[in-house]
């Protein structure tokens, strides 16, 4: 008989086989896990929301969002922010960064979604609720239908927190981010937010604020052990304070040769508070400012005109000059009157202190001469014998000769009168 022309048959395993790589292409169609959006950088898009952009970039929780997704962010509009942010938080005892993760809400909420609230509200977790600081499910906040059609985002306690209206959308990344905007920074509840009023604004506490920005373990250490940090935090009243603080990176370039570490306690304190300008410039006045030659805390503990900083813009950036280094901003780590906080990219030596070497190299001044340790009541004992320098001999014989041609030339003048006398006095 003969072969029929239908296709051949298929063996179970090459079936099997067919349908695993369709699966697989089927997968591999389908859209990636949604990775973690840079919340400060879609921020920098709207300029009204710039102050809680540079809030959030100035703590850890920036870098904690990095990774996560599906969020909804209850940003606050410039206008809407309390004057002195962290001051108004620690005012009501709790933390800004803390204060900061209660406005992250971990789902994702369009518009949409919150004009089908129901009627009892809805329960949101927040990143604040991660931290095991809240107690029961207060680091969460309930988001309820008000008048008109607004939505208000409270505490679910029912002790008096703050509140906030959501006063729209702002932005979104489909199922990944939605930014809305509220009428102001919320507290979660437990916090003493009456207190906050009259209370007066505690210092900024400058070695937390390092710790929690991260990059700055050898300042922040430094600083603590020295205990120069509480100088700094009762330099706050009043004119304020600037702090420029080196990196760790700055730290590690730092060439051996200039025993920075190896400096006593005394020593250190000076270079440490040489770091510090005794008013508050926020970055906008210090691209501007009109006396580059600045004066440091460490000039308050020497006199006028020693331990300055020249500030100056150079190719659009702060340059901040100290006579040995030239450092740049590199980012602004906090700034909240009275007290901003600047990253620098080199450690800050004063001239006073060190000296530039002839290969960029920083190394320690040596002490004048008059001042080196054996040297008082020593008088130096002068050469016994001069001698011209090899380079000179040369002109000396050629001297020598001119000297001899010009005592030959003297006699046969002297001769030469001589003869003419004589003849005068034959012919008398």
């Amino acid at each position: 008989m003969g072969r029929g022309s239908g296709a051949a048959p298929v063996s179970p395993g090459l079936a099997l086989e067919a349908a695993v790589l369709a699966l697989l292409a089927a997968a591999a169609a389908l859209p990636s896990p949604a990775a973690g959006v840079n919340v400060t950088a879609v921020l920098l898009a709207f300029p009204n929301f710039a102050d809680f952009a540079r809030l959030l970039a100035s703590t850890p929780v920036a870098g904690e969002l990095a990774g996560r997704s599906s969020l909804t962010l209850l940003a606050v509009p410039n206008a809407n922010l309390p004057q002195s942010p962290s001051a108004f938080a620690a005012g009501a005892g709790a933390d800004i960064a803390d204060v900061l993760r209660y406005h992250v809400l971990l789902e994702y909420l369009s518009p949409s979604d919150l004009a089908r609230l129901p009627a009892s509200g809805k329960l949101v977790t927040t990143l604040f609720q991660t931290t095991g600081r809240a107690p029961s499910d207060l680091g969460a906040v309930n988001l309820t239908a008000g008048t008109n059609s607004t939505v208000v985002v409270r505490s679910p306690a029912p002790s008096p927190g703050s509140n906030a209206t959501v006063l729209g959308a702002v932005t979104a990344v489909p199922y990944n981010l939605s930014v809305l905007a509220v009428g102001g920074l919320i507290v979660p509840s437990g916090f003493d937010l009456a207190a906050s009023e009259s209370r007066p604004a505690p210092p900024v506490n400058i070695t937390r604020v390092l710790t929690d920005a991260r990059g700055f373990n050898v300042a922040a250490s430094m600083l603590q052990a020295s205990g120069v940090a509480s100088e700094f935090e009762a330099d706050e009243h009043g004119a304020g304070i600037t702090v420029f603080v080196p990196t760790d990176d700055a730290f590690a370039g730092l060439p051996a040769t200039d025993r920075l570490q190896s400096l006593p306690a005394e020593r250190k304190a000076i270079v440490l508070r040489f770091h510090v300008l005794h008013s508050y410039y926020p970055l906008g006045s210090l691209e501007s400012i009109v006396n580059p030659v600045q004066p440091t805390l460490a000039t308050e503990y020497t006199e006028a005109g020693r331990f300055t900083l020249n500030i100056t813009r150079v190719n659009g950036s702060i340059a901040i000059d100290t006579g040995v280094v030239q450092a740049s901003i590199t980012r602004t780590v906090f700034d909240q009157n009275p007290v901003s906080v600047f990253a620098v990219s080199k450690v800050l030596l004063p001239k006073e202190m060190f000296s530039r070497g002839d290969s960029d190299s920083t190394t320690m001044a040596p002490p004048s001469a008059a001042m080196a340790p054996g040297n008082a009541g020593n008088e130096q004992t002068p050469p016994t014998r001069l001698s011209s320098p090899p380079d000179l001999h040369g002109e000396d014989s050629e001297s020598s000769a001119a000297l001899t041609t010009a005592k030959g030339a003297s006699w046969w003048c002297i001769g030469l009168m001589y003869l003419q006398l004589h003849l005068l006095l034959s012919l008398v």
